[in-house]
């Protein structure tokens, strides 16, 4: 139970890595607040939590809003006391558009879900991890934030931008008992792809180009593992950094 006691927020929480997670920490005993759009599916999500003897709680959160990030947390802590651990996994795809064919829009909303949204939560969970001087922070990043094209431009430099915070958290916040790191997944078997609707041509083609050097795809209960290690004490001396999992896709 390597989490006893803790409370975590995981943010994309109805399927794919983020329900892993969420059942994940459960069975190691955190409290957990289970986060989508989908309040349904989270609920669902909650029920199976319950079902094998976990604590946790669905809760509706675009977070692109800054209304319901506040509402989020609020709601947590109102719950369960406080916030020990959050995981920043809600995020979309952005269909392979490159640079000459992006548009304000897509830009917007890829950078509003995959970057701000994080950034909304950890300033909010900041003021409670300070009181205490401790907590921990996981991003999802992605083999898209360390490489040039495993997606198009929007997707590409927000999560660039995940990773960029992550080192920037991490380390200002270390004298503070305060730690933030991200995980970059290559492929994993979830339903991302489903926020890819109509795929550029071009941009397809060119992210696609080293797909035939992937070993594999990855489930979500492996990308899981790897949060469970970074939320543990087991991760004491791990901060500021992005632990790649992608079955050594990007090593090549």
């Amino acid at each position: 139970m390597r989490l006893s006691g803790k409370v975590a927020v995981v943010t994309g929480a109805a399927s794919g890595m983020g329900k892993a997670i969420a059942e994940l920490y459960a069975a190691e005993g955190a409290k957990v607040a289970v986060s989508d759009l989908r309040v349904e599916a989270a609920q669902a999500v909650v029920d199976g939590i319950t079902t094998k003897g976990g604590t946790a709680f669905a809760i509706a959160a675009n977070v692109a809003n800054e209304d319901d990030v506040q509402l989020l947390i609020n709601t947590t802590v109102e719950k369960y006391g406080t916030v020990d651990i959050l995981v920043n996994n809600a995020g979309i795809m952005d269909n392979f558009v490159p640079a000459g064919d992006l548009t304000d829009e897509l830009w917007e909303r890829v950078f509003a879900i995959n970057t701000t949204g994080p950034m909304r939560t950890i300033r909010k969970v900041i003021p409670i991890y300070l009181e205490k001087q401790r907590g921990v922070i996981v991003n999802i990043a992605s083999a898209g934030g360390l490489m040039g094209s495993r997606a198009g431009a929007a997707y590409t430099a927000a999560k660039h931008a995940v990773v960029g915070l992550t080192k920037n958290v991490g380390f200002q916040y270390a004298p503070k008992g305060i730690r933030c790191n991200a995980i970059a997944p290559g492929g994993v078997n979830t339903n991302i792809g489903t926020s890819i609707t109509s795929p550029n041509p071009f941009g397809m083609e060119r992210a696609m180009a080293g797909i035939n050097l992937n070993p594999r795809a990855g489930e979500p209960e492996e990308i899981a593992k790897v949060a469970l290690f970074l939320a543990s004490d087991d991760a004491s001396f791990v901060n500021g950094t992005v632990v790649t999992a992608d079955a050594g896709w990007t090593a090549y």
